[in-house]
Formats: C-alpha cells, structure tokens, sequence
C-alpha cells in the first residue's frame, strides 16, 4: 500500500496505526491516550523529513506489539489541530498519554532515537500505573 505521496507503508490492519482527521482526534488521540499512550504524528506529503521519519515511526510502533499507538495526520488536509496546538514545524510527533500531551520531538530522527523516546514513554505509563493510588484491580491493592 503507498501512502504519503510514494512512500510505502504497511496496511493498518494491526489498528496500532491509523490515519485521523479533525473531527476524529478526540476519539483517535485523547481518548485512546487513556487507555495507552499515543503518539501523533503531523505531516505534510510535500516534506522530505516526514517521507523520511513516517516509515520509521511506524517500524518502531509495531515492534512495541501494543504498548504505544501511532496517529498521523496530514495538516494539509486538517490544520486546525496542529494550528491549536502551535505545531509551527513538521513533521511533529507528540505524545499523549492520559488524554493529555506529555511529550514529543521535532524532525526526523534515526529509529535508535525513537525507539528509546517508546521505550521512555511506555515505562513512564508503567510506572503511573504502579503508583499505590492507580492500583484499583482487586489483585494489585494491598
């Protein structure tokens, strides 16, 4: 399958990548962000750095089997997204996690960078989760 003007991806059918619009974010971004962490990806097809980081983004998404979900989103096609959220360069990557943004990066960087920025933010959610007060699963309390 070819998406973003020539580059080749792999079918969504795994649902750990997608493609949202402006009226789905909150459905695709904030609200999956409660049940796992999120990253959304804004991007344009004219950009040479997003040609270069979406492939790499979704490598890495796929091999975290389930622990983070990619979003992309074309500020082409919706800017009102990235314009609320000051996105004045792409291609962005922001991470919610809670329904609320928690980090990112800007440009494209090399699979080792965002494999560690995954791995950073999985165990941060691991670790809110562990706090005694997150604990409500009968098994878990104490």
């Amino acid at each position: 399958m070819l998406q973003n003007s020539g580059v080749a991806t792999a079918p969504a059918q795994d649902g750990l990548v997608k493609e949202t619009t402006t009226q789905a974010f909150v459905k695709d971004v904030i609200e999956e962000s409660k049940r796992q962490p999120v990253l959304i990806d804004f991007w344009a097809p004219w950009c040479g750095p997003c040609k270069q980081l979406t492939p790499v983004l979704e490598k890495v998404v796929r091999a975290a089997k389930g622990k983070v979900k990619l979003v992309k989103m074309n500020i082409d096609d919706h800017p009102a997204i990235p314009g609320q959220m000051g996105i004045q360069s792409i291609p962005a990557v922001i991470a919610f996690v809670n329904g609320q943004p928690a980090d990112g990066f800007m440009g494209a960087l090399p699979e080792a960078q965002v494999t560690a920025f995954i791995e950073r933010l999985t165990k941060d959610k691991l670790d809110e989760l562990l706090k005694p007060e997150n604990m409500t699963h009968p098994r878990l309390t104490r």
